[in-house]
């Protein structure tokens, strides 16, 4: 169904390779403007040739003093990698959710992952155990175990209690967990106060503190959740037209589900541990790809990654430019064109059109 529907709008249904040099240079310009802004100015060429200086085997003057040199490469470009991979991960996880749960508006905190990172971090913080550098730092470590316990305690229940109707269970599974971790979180929160601000600081999400520590930590877990959550968008598409059909096709649709949940449950705990609670990524991006692409998640998921990772770049970029020196929390600005957004797609639900 969602092959022909794309066909008549003379999108192809499978990922081609014009789809992907698209979406490959659209994430390769923001990347390429994201380097070029900042509070600094540096010339681009200086850029390109400090870049390929640090090359195994290269050895080229690039022109930049060796301040200019250390924020290219130990501020810039960590930074931009990181937001690459988080917003890769939040809007492939989103659309995953999506084509499991049948629901458009689902994101990639819908299990409890952000509650559960956000008591973990919490935690960190008014314990006093964020002292530590790079992979050493208990705060990530803290954010992703939360994360992690939320999301297991969220399957668990949601598979527990009705297995007939598991997306039903797992969704109000979700509200209960993140209800309680919400609320254990306030309650530490308020007996903690002095600590208030940084706590708020991280929920409001951040790239400022980003280096190649944090780059090497997330690697492993996005390399996994990606290659399995790509891996399974044909799968995603045969669900969409019912369980039977998926089953004559030797797909067990309870199987899929579970793969799916799981990938994207630790895509979106591994990125909320190194940079935050960022919102809306995982719910726009899909329908943006969308409104182009149509409704297969052969193309929706990929492309997806592509254009995440462009917005987190841009958006990055305006955090940290808009209010120079000072920075705006990302999640800060990404709710400000997300939920705009989301206000457009409500209404288009409304209407029938979505």
């Amino acid at each position: 169904m969602d092959n022909n529907k794309n066909k008549q709008q003379g999108v192809p249904a499978e990922l081609t390779p014009r789809l992907v040099a698209g979406a490959s240079l659209i994430l390769l310009s923001s990347i390429l403007v994201s380097l070029l802004f900042g509070p600094v100015s540096i010339r681009a060429d200086r850029i390109f040739l400090e870049i390929l200086n640090r090359l195994p085997g290269i050895s080229i003057d690039s022109g930049l003093s060796t301040i200019q040199a250390a924020i290219v490469w130990d501020v810039r470009l960590p930074r931009i990698i990181l937001g690459l991979i988080v917003g890769g991960l939040l809007a492939v996880a989103g659309a995953s959710y999506q084509g499991v749960f049948r629901n458009p508006l689902a994101d990639p905190y819908l299990l409890g992952v952000a509650a559960g990172a956000g008591l973990g971090a919490t935690i960190a913080i008014v314990s006093g155990a964020t002292n530590g550098e790079g992979m050493f730092d208990a705060l990530p470590i803290a954010a992703f175990l939360g994360s992690a316990v939320a999301v297991t305690i969220t399957l668990a229940v949601g598979g527990a209690v009705g297995r007939s109707t598991s997306t039903a269970s797992l969704l109000l599974a979700g509200v209960a967990v993140a209800s309680l971790f919400t609320a254990i979180q306030t309650y530490i929160q308020q007996r903690e106060s002095a600590t208030l601000r940084q706590v708020y600081s991280w929920i409001l999400g951040r790239l400022s503190t980003s280096g190649w520590d944090e780059v090497i930590m997330i690697l492993p877990y996005a390399a996994i959740s990606l290659t399995v959550m790509f891996s399974m968008k044909g799968a995603l598409d045969v669900l969409a037209v019912g369980e039977e059909e998926a089953l004559s096709l030797g797909i067990r649709p309870r199987r899929v589900r579970w793969i799916v949940i799981g990938a994207a449950s630790l895509a979106a705990a591994s990125a909320v541990a190194v940079s935050g609670l960022i919102a809306f990524v995982g719910i726009i991006v899909p329908h943006a790809v969308r409104l182009v692409v149509g409704a297969s998640n052969r193309l929706v998921v990929p492309l997806s990654f592509f254009i995440g990772a462009s917005f987190l770049i841009l958006t990055d970029l305006l955090a940290r430019t808009l209010q120079s020196p000072a920075e705006l929390p990302i999640g800060v600005v990404t709710a400000f064109f997300g939920a705009p957004f989301f206000l457009f797609v409500l209404r288009r639900r409304s209407d029938g059109i979505i």
